[in-house]
């Protein structure tokens, strides 16, 4: 080669490379720069908002999510406030944006524990719960990310909800750290979901969540994870911020901030919890998954040196404005709008207000000015979960086409020059269509560390959505399903009814049906939602239908398809010749292709194995799908075309059934189905199958007709000793063994006949089989040998799914399906159905059956048999689509695997938009104990008990003074029992305050307390409790008086005191001994509780969480057995009470349960006039959160005992006789006078029982641990 020659050769190489370099060069830095999709939101904010649609609907209509401070979380709010800036530990602000259910969270739902979910900041609820919003309403399976490199970034800046605690409860000790730790509130999300991708928890303080964000997309660019969760969450477990900037006189005194507003007077702290679901848009549109906005540029930086620590820079917040450009690869004119930060300081406000002049103010002109706003104005600074807020506010801004006004501006800023750009306030709302050029929106959030971000979205570009996997395959012939099935499901039966509750409601709403299909729904749930362990299917053939379905399933209906996923496998069963029905499967071939393709190929498959045979000129599918009553009809019932049919029915069913993603764990048949069984298994291909198949009937057919088979009833053993017994009983023998007394035998006639004599003259059921042929017996062996050349033509595998044998009745083994002679024995030997059941539910652990076939023929054996859950594919007389769907349903809602995606292929149904999960929430809330002082060193005694502070001996006397302090915050359960919206402290807490008074004296027992008035506690200030035990001074020996008083805790020191009980404490006295470990009770009926609390709340009875303990109720006679608990956030306070009240009050509800006639619950309603009789054992401490009892009426008090489970001492028995009941319209105000209607004394205690008065006993029994 020349020298010109390797030049050129040389300069052509370095192109080309130089080209590649180029390309390589283009492609890394469109990928640095690629849009970022946002797919999926979900958040919580002020104002009751739980969903961007709530949030725009808030913003959009001008909404405040402003109030008071909250009442449930322990804050002292009547010392907390002072108009006094300078009031050291208080806030001249008693108002801001909460999320009053900040406590509430669904634990079972993501697997953690009462006692875990205790003990978790509030914080890592939220974000597990809005992430798990965001995720469904991006039309993704919130379970289905398990193992990918999903990334999540949190924005957080509180830690003060553990530290609250004085003293960590024993019980939650070992939670409190993963609780609580920064770095768990993104890896508990990662965890959870089984994410894999980066887990980063972010503190830039209020700029958290965007930097969040601005990191996520980074991530994504970088590769480091295909899909991200960023955002923010806030919520303040005390109020030390409030008063920290009440000092700084930070705060606006209303809690609302003026953004940018001349009459701007400080910040309002808000609360909040926002997610977003990120992917490369690229990915997005791959994948379907719907464009809400994308996320073009993103920058963070810092203020540094600035004026000071806290003090905003308006240099920094320009340069972080114009990287987010940079990074977007945009002019400031190609930008619309601003949310900006605005918290409403008059130190910030001025300062970004001046930063976005100079920077968008420069290219926008005064006819197209930036439009500027904060969502701060309706909801308050959510702080660490604002940027995303704003960044949720503007994506929803996009869909509506619509910029909302910013609240309280009465004019703007004048310490702003506003004329130094063309910025504008939103003062009014505006409209902001689609135009030729794309919408877009900057997002600010800086951070009082010094942390800036900035964040430029931009409206989806139009494009078609990829077939997958969000619309399903268009219909190559237009066909639909004629069957719907819409799929539900939860952690627990109530969250399915509550999840159907929110789709019908969905559905009667307008946008609920708007442009959606019952086939968009079905697959839409089916895509985009998690399959948990209760589940429910609704079948319809039309929205309505499935409307009407759903509604029922919210009420409870028992007509829906519904189960709890157990242990086991899923077997299927495979029908035997007799089976075979004209028209079986005309309709699904005429709907499912998949079906009509397999029947077709099977049926050629047997078409060309019978051809000229005799008897056999018409076609398997003729024969199957003939008029009634024509001569191709009567064709079916003989046996080479039954049993052909036979097979290709089930061939095609299986198909139709494996297309859904529908599979057995294992198999069985009953004589030719253990073909199909085989087939399934994989033993041999489907040509194969169909030979034998083929074969065998041919060759049974051409047998000669004669012999007879019947039906007996009785053991197998009693059939072949009947015939042993009889002259040539060997020309008979037992063909099938069906059940433990269904036996079939066949063969001679006049055998047949005598053996079903001789069970007649023995009392037992037979009956005749109209068959053509004595199959499984001895009159079969003359097609042996032929079959036996058919069986060696053909190719065998070992099974590659567990089968059990219907000759045998065990497992099928290497030497059974997989060689020829098993298939020749089958011929002959008996069908072992019972025993093959049995293996199947026993050592091959099925718990689902299903029979695919024509009709329900082994389901009927099969339930008779067994207690496993058996369906049936087919039925006679029921539509095909709708019956094989149904079954298909019963065994999913067991546990059975589907592909519900799949029955929607070829549908052309698309993802809509659906209510997310129907979360069933609970309270979990760590009380923080009140700081107290030490009653030793104030020279009383400590009384150790949870309502009582001090104890004190009178001097010069044996009376004993106990004091205590009741309120709201310091007893919060007690808020759970409210009557007629009041907060009722029950008449049990006099009870244990009765038994912890006499423990103190020596009085083992409390002969009776009568309560005298109601004590009603209010909604924030405290009460001052006193219970005085008298002097025995001329009383006799072993009797003490004990009287229970209040007065509001702020009473002038003449003020009177209230007596609520009264009540004699005794000493001596034996305890009966009582036992409850054989539970429940021999004999008793168990009575539904369900629906209990809801319909004494109607009534005005409410009781929260503390008080809704009522577990179970058997009744046997008149009597009550009752199983009672407290909820796992008071089951730690339980060994400091005898018994706690919450307790006892659950117990007594089981009257209401009993007697659903009466009006209340027991206790609930005994406010005065109620008398408490307490007999039996000792009350000591530490008697256990969990309480089975026997609650007796209509029988004297004096004699009932009973005790608690779970604890280390007995429970004094108690008798409630009822007197008078308080109408709850007659409850006085806490603190108030008792009105004469309710004051004990003008109502005499009648001297003898009447018909206004109702005695109730209870005896509870500790429970034994059975080995």
């Amino acid at each position: 080669m020349s020298t010109d020659e390797k030049t050129l050769t040389y300069l052509k190489r370095l192109t080309t490379d130089l080209r590649e370099t180029r390309q390589r060069l283009r492609e890394a830095e469109a990928k640095d720069h690629e849009p970022i999709a946002i797919v999926g939101m979900g958040c919580r904010y002020p104002g009751g908002v739980s969903s961007p649609e709530s949030l725009w609907e808030l913003v959009d209509s001008a909404g405040d999510g402003i109030t008071g401070f909250p009442a449930d979380r322990g804050w002292d709010l009547e010392a907390l406030f002072d108009p006094d800036p300078d009031r050291a530990g208080t806030s001249y602000a008693r108002e801001g944006g909460f999320l009053h259910d900040a406590a509430e969270f669904d634990a079972e739902l993501f697997g953690i524990s009462p006692r875990e979910a205790l003990a978790m900041d509030p914080q890592q609820r939220l974000l597990l719960e809005t992430s798990w919003e965001a995720l469904e309403r991006a039309g993704i399976d919130p379970l289905s990310l398990r193992g990918s490199s999903t990334g999540v970034f949190a924005g957080l800046m509180y830690h003060d909800y553990a530290s609250r605690l004085q003293v960590a409860p024993e019980e939650i000790e070992g939670f409190l750290g993963n609780g609580n730790a920064g770095s768990i509130f993104s890896g508990r999300i990662a965890y959870v979901f089984g994410f894999e991708g980066p887990a980063v928890t972010v503190d830039t303080a209020c700029s958290s969540s965007l930097v969040s964000l601005h990191w996520a997309c980074q991530a994504l660019r970088a590769g480091e994870c295909g899909m991200a969760l960023a955002g923010g969450v806030t919520v303040m477990s005390t109020p030390s911020t409030f008063v920290e900037f009440s000092r700084q006189r930070g705060l606006a005194s209303d809690g609302r901030c003026k953004s940018f507003a001349d009459s701007a007077d400080g910040t309002g702290w808000a609360e909040g919890a926002g997610v977003v679901v990120l992917e490369r848009l690229s990915d997005a549109r791959r994948l379907g998954h719907p464009v809400l906005a994308v996320v073009r540029g993103s920058a963070v930086n810092q203020d540094g040196a600035s004026n000071g620590l806290t003090a905003p820079n308006g240099p920094s917040q320009q340069r972080v404005i114009r990287q987010a450009l940079s990074s977007a690869r945009l002019s400031a004119s190609e930008v619309d709008v601003v949310e900006a930060h605005g918290t409403g300081t008059r130190l910030g406000d001025p300062i970004e207000a001046q930063a976005l002049l100079a920077t968008y103010g420069q290219a926008r002109s005064e006819n197209e000015p930036l439009w500027l706003g904060s969502v701060k104005s309706n909801i308050g600074h959510t702080q660490a979960a604002a940027g995303v807020a704003g960044l949720t506010k503007m994506v929803m801004a996009l869909r509506a086409e619509r910029l909302p006004r910013t609240l309280h501006v009465n004019e703007p800023s004048t310490q702003v020059d506003w004329t130094a750009g063309a910025v504008q306030l939103l003062g009014e709302a505006r409209r902001w269509p689609k135009g030729e050029r794309l919408r877009r929106a900057g997002v600010s959030s800086f951070g009082i560390s010094g942390t800036n971000a900035h964040i430029i979205i931009e409206e989806a570009p139009e494009f078609e959505l990829q077939p997958e996997p969000d619309v399903a395959e268009e219909p190559p012939s237009g066909q639909s399903l004629p069957v719907v099935p819409w799929v539900l499901s939860g952690r627990g039966e109530r969250a399915v009814r509550a999840q159907a509750e929110r789709l019908a409601g969905f559905l009667d709403t307008a946008e609920g049906v708007a442009d959606c299909s019952a086939a968009d729904v079905g697959y839409s749930l089916a895509t985009s939602r998690a399959v948990l362990d209760h589940r429910a299917v609704v079948l319809g053939g039309d929205l309505e239908d499935l409307r009407s379905g759903v509604a029922e399933l919210a009420d409870g209906g028992a007509s829906v398809v519904s189960g709890v996923v157990s242990d086991g496998r899923t077997g299927w069963m495979f029908t035997g010749q007799g089976s075979q029905r004209l028209g079986t499967g005309r309709e699904l071939y005429g709907v499912f292709p998949v079906f009509a393709k397999a029947l077709d190929e099977v049926c050629g498959f047997l078409d060309a194995e019978l051809a000229g045979g005799s008897g056999f000129e018409h076609p398997v599918r003729e024969v199957l799908f003939a008029a009634e009553g024509s001569a191709e009809a009567a064709l079916l019932d003989r046996t080479g075309y039954a049993q052909s049919a036979l097979f290709a029915v089930q061939v095609a069913l299986v198909e139709l059934l494996r297309s859904w993603g529908v599979g057995p764990d294992v198999v069985l048949g009953h004589s030719v189905g253990e073909f199909v069984a085989a087939y399934v298994a994989g033993v041999f291909e489907l040509a194969d199958a169909a030979r034998l198949v083929a074969g065998r009937a041919r060759l049974m057919q051409a047998l000669p007709s004669g012999g007879a088979m019947a039906a007996v009833e009785g053991a197998e053993a009693e059939v072949a000793e009947i015939l042993s017994g009889l002259p040539e009983g060997e020309r008979a023998t037992v063909a099938a063994v069906n059940g433990p007394t269904s036996v079939v035998v066949s063969g001679g006639e006049d055998v047949v006949e005598r053996v079903m004599a001789v069970a007649r003259e023995r009392g037992r059921r037979v009956s005749r089989l109209r068959v053509s042929h004595a199959f499984h017996s001895p009159l079969m062996e003359p097609m042996l040998a032929e079959f036996a050349e058919i069986a060696a033509s053909v190719a065998y595998r070992q099974p590659v799914l567990p089968a059990v044998s219907t000759v045998t009745g065990e497992p099928v083994g290497e030497e059974d399906w997989a060689t020829a002679d098993y298939w020749v024995d089958q011929v002959r030997r008996p069908v072992r159905f019972h025993d093959a059941l049995e293996t199947a539910t026993g050592t091959q652990s099925v718990s689902r059956l299903l029979e695919v076939g024509p009709d329900p023929v082994l389901t009927a054996l099969a339930k008779a048999a067994s207690d496993v859950t058996v369906v049936s594919a087919l039925r006679k007389g029921r539509p095909e689509a709708e019956t094989v769907l149904g079954a298909v349903a019963e065994v999913f809602v067991r546990g059975a695997k589907i592909d519900w995606a799949a029955v929607f292929a070829g549908t052309g149904a698309r993802r809509v938009d659906l209510p997310t999960y129907a979360f069933q929430r609970q309270r979990y809330w760590l009380e923080a104990s009140r700081p107290v002082t030490d009653a030793r060193g104030l020279g009383l005694g400590a009384a150790e008990h949870p309502m009582l502070g001090a104890a004190v001996t009178v001097a010069g006397s044996d009376a004993v003074l106990l004091t205590g302090r009741l309120s709201v915050s310091s007893h919060p359960w007690l808020a759970d029992h409210a009557v007629a919206g009041s907060v009722l402290v029950p008449g049990t807490m006099f009870v244990e305050l009765a038994v912890q008074a006499g423990e103190r004296v020596g009085c083992e027992r409390v002969e009776e307390l009568t309560l005298q008035a109601p004590l009603v506690l209010p909604e924030q200030d405290a009460l001052q409790v006193q219970l005085s035990i008298d002097s025995t001074g001329g009383t006799e020996e072993g009797r003490r008086a004990v009287r229970v008083y209040s007065r509001p805790e702020d009473a002038a020191a003449e003020e009177p005191w209230t007596l609520h009980a009264t009540g004699t404490l005794i000493s001596g006295g034996t305890v009966a001994d009582w036992d409850l470990a054989v539970w429940p009770p021999a004999g008793a009926e168990q009575v539904p509780v369900e629906g209990l609390y809801e319909r004494l709340a109607g009534g005005g009875l409410v009781y929260g969480p503390a008080f809704r303990g009522l577990r179970e109720v058997w009744r046997h006679g008149e009597d009550l057995f009752v199983e009672a608990a407290l909820p796992e956030s008071l089951s730690g306070d339980a060994a400091d009470f005898g018994l706690h009240p919450a307790l006892l009050d659950s117990l007594l509800h089981a009257l209401g349960v009993g007697d659903p006639g009466r009006r209340g619950s027991g206790a609930a309603v005994l406010v005065v006039g109620c008398v408490f009789v307490v007999v039996g054992g000792r009350c000591g401490r530490g008697t256990g959160a969990a309480v089975r009892g026997e609650v007796r009426r209509g029988r004297p008090a004096d004699r009932r005992r009973y005790g608690c489970s779970g604890g280390r001492g007995g429970v004094a028995g108690i008798a409630a006789g009822v007197d008078r009941g308080s109408g709850h319209g007659e409850l006085p105000a806490s603190g108030q006078p008792v009105p004469p209607r309710l004051d004990p004394r003008s109502h005499p205690r009648p001297r003898s029982r009447s018909r206004r008065t109702r005695r109730i006993g209870c005896c509870l029994g500790r429970t034994r641990r059975r080995r």
